[in-house]
């Protein structure tokens, strides 16, 4: 995993588990309402990133998933 210069982990390398559990946990701490603006903006960009990377892994999961069923369909 790279970090990125605010010392965060570049999304593209975290595993599916990673970025939800860092979304769960971005998600409560906006909840609160507790981050001042800055803050709260920035949170709020990485929790799409991270929305975004868990969409892409389900979605290859998905096509890998079809992939498979095709393939043993077409075996049988």
């Amino acid at each position: 995993m790279t970090e990125t210069s605010q010392g965060t982990v570049e999304v593209a390398g975290l595993s599916y588990e990673q970025a939800r559990d860092e979304l769960v946990a971005i998600v409560r701490k906006l909840e609160t309402g507790s981050a001042p603006l800055e803050e709260t903006l920035t949170l709020w960009e990485r929790g799409e990133e991270l929305a975004r990377r868990c969409q892409q892994i389900l979605t290859e999961a998905q096509q890998r998933l079809e992939r498979a069923t095709q393939v043993s369909e077409t075996t049988e």
